[in-house]
C-alpha cells in the first residue's frame, strides 16, 4: 500500500467511526430496579462504603483497570510539536492497543498547556480516577522532570512510553542479537545515535542490565563529559558513558563498534559506516518512518542483525511488546512505582518467547501482534513486584 493509499483510507476509517474508541457499559439498565441499583439511590451506598473503606475503590468501580494516556502534543511520533488536538488521533490508538492486548480500559487525556508545573498538577489531581499514568509523546527534556515528578509524588505506576517502553523493547532485542552475533554483552561497544529522551533511557537501562561500552551521540557531536552544551540529563549521563573518552561525531565512535542503535532521524547512519564497525554488527535503525538506513543498505554493507521501528521489515522494535504488559503485570500486582528491575524482567521474558533454536538474524524480537507478549510480560512483571515487596492497593 503506497502512503497516498494509506493517507485516504485512514482519514477516511477515522471519519467513519469518529474516532476509534468508546465507552460501553457493563451492565445493562431495563428497569427500575437495574437503575435503583447503578444509579440512585443504591449509588449512594456504594459511595459511602468507598468513603469509609478507601482501599474499595478499585473492587467497587472500575478505577483499578483504568489508565490515563497523557500527552501535552509536543512530540508526536515523527511529526512534532502539533499540538493536544491534533495528537488525539494518536492517543485514541494507543488506548486502542491498551484494551486489545491486555484488556486495560485505556483514556486520551490531551492537555492545552506545556507548562511542567501545571501538567503536574492535573495528572497529580487524576489518581482517585486511574490506577496508572501512561506519559506519551511529550518532549524533552520536560518529559525527564514531569515523570520524576509524578513517579514521586503519586501512589500508582507512571510509565513514559517513549522512553522506556523503547529501552525495554531495544534490551530485549539486544539479549537475542548478542547470542545470534556470538558476543558477549559486557563486551560489545555499542553506540546510541540520539542522546534525547529515548537514547538516555536506552543508555540506562542497557547498563543496568549489564552493558558496559556505551557511547551516546547527540545533534551536537558525540556526549562527552566536557561538552558544555550537554543539559542535564546528558551531563548525568555522561558520567557513566564513553569510557574511551572520545570526542567528535558519528563517524568518531562507529569504528569497530559492535552496536548501533538509532533513535534520531532518517538517514543518519551511512553504508560507508556500517562497513567500519566491528565483524557481523548489530544495527537497530529506529527513527520511523524513514530509518537511519534502510535494511537492506545495512546488510549489503555487512551488518549481521537489523532491526527497524517498522512493520515491513523484519525485528520490528516496537513498544507494543512492552507496555501493555508492563501495565498489567504492575496493576495486577498493585504496584506503587514501576522500576528498573520491573523493565529488565520485562525484556528478559520478551527475548526468552523466542527458542535459542528459533533465533536468526531475521528473528530477535517476537511479532509486535503476539498477543500471548504482553501475557508473559505481566506474569513477569507481577513476579518482579512479589521479589520487591511493593505494597498498594490491589487492582484485581
Amino acid at each position: 500500500m503506497n502512503h497516498k493509499n494509506l493517507k485516504e483510507l485512514a482519514i477516511q476509517l477515522h471519519r467513519q467511526y469518529k474516532g476509534k474508541i468508546e465507552v460501553v457499559s457493563k451492565v445493562e439498565i431495563n428497569s427500575e430496579a437495574d437503575l435503583s441499583l447503578v444509579y440512585t439511590p443504591g449509588v449512594g451506598d456504594v459511595c459511602k462504603e468507598i468513603e469509609k473503606n478507601p482501599e474499595e475503590i478499585n473492587h467497587l468501580t472500575s478505577r483499578g483497570n483504568m489508565v490515563a494516556v497523557v500527552t501535552d502534543g509536543t512530540a508526536v511520533l515523527g511529526l512534532g510539536d502539533i499540538g493536544p488536538g491534533a495528537a488525539m488521533p494518536v492517543m485514541e490508538g494507543k488506548c486502542m492497543l491498551f484494551k486489545t492486548f491486555a484488556d486495560i480500559d485505556a483514556f486520551p487525556i490531551c492537555l492545552d498547556t506545556k507548562n511542567v508545573d501545571e501538567i503536574v498538577a492535573v495528572v497529580k489531581a487524576l489518581q482517585p480516577t486511574f490506577a496508572g499514568i501512561n506519559l506519551e509523546d511529550i518532549s524533552a527534556p520536560r518529559c525527564f522532570e514531569i515523570e520524576e515528578r509524578l513517579k514521586r509524588d503519586l501512589n500508582i505506576p507512571v510509565f513514559h512510553d517513549d522512553q522506556h517502553g523503547t529501552a525495554i523493547v531495544v534490551l530485549a532485542g539486544l539479549l537475542n542479537g548478542v547470542k545470534v552475533v556470538g558476543k558477549q554483552m559486557e563486551k560489545v561497544e555499542i553506540v546510541i545515535n540520539g542522546a534525547g529522551a529515548a537514547g538516555i533511557s536506552i543508555a540506562k537501562l542497557l547498563l543496568r542490565a549489564g552493558f558496559v561500552n556505551i557511547t551516546l551521540v547527540s545533534l551536537e557531536g558525540v556526549v562527552h563529559k566536557s561538552e558544555d552544551w550537554l543539559n542535564p540529563n546528558q551531563q548525568n549521563i555522561a558520567k557513566v558513558t564513553n569510557k574511551k573518552n572520545i570526542k567528535g561525531t558519528l563517524q568518531d565512535v562507529i569504528i569497530d563498534a559492535d552496536v548501533f542503535i538509532g533513535v534520531s532521524g532518517p538517514a543518519a547512519l551511512k553504508p560507508e559506516l556500517v562497513k567500519k564497525m566491528a565483524k557481523d554488527p548489530i544495527v537497530f535503525a529506529m527513527a520511523n518512518p524513514i530509518p537511519e538506513i534502510y535494511p537492506e543498505e545495512a546488510l549489503a554493507a555487512g551488518a549481521k542483525v537489523v532491526g527497524t521501528g517498522r512493520s515491513d521489515y523484519p525485528n520490528q522494535i516496537n513498544n507494543l511488546l512492552a507496555f501493555p504488559g508492563i501495565f498489567r503485570g504492575a496493576m495486577d500486582s498493585g504496584a506503587t512505582d514501576i522500576t528498573v528491575e520491573m523493565k529488565i524482567a520485562a525484556a528478559y521474558a520478551i527475548a526468552n518467547m523466542i527458542p535459542e533454536k528459533e533465533l536468526s538474524s531475521s528473528f530477535v524480537i517476537p511479532n509486535a501482534l503476539n498477543k500471548e507478549v504482553p501475557k508473559v510480560v505481566a506474569r513477569a512483571v507481577a513476579d518482579s513486584v512479589l521479589k520487591q515487596g511493593q505494597v498498594s492497593i490491589k487492582t484485581s
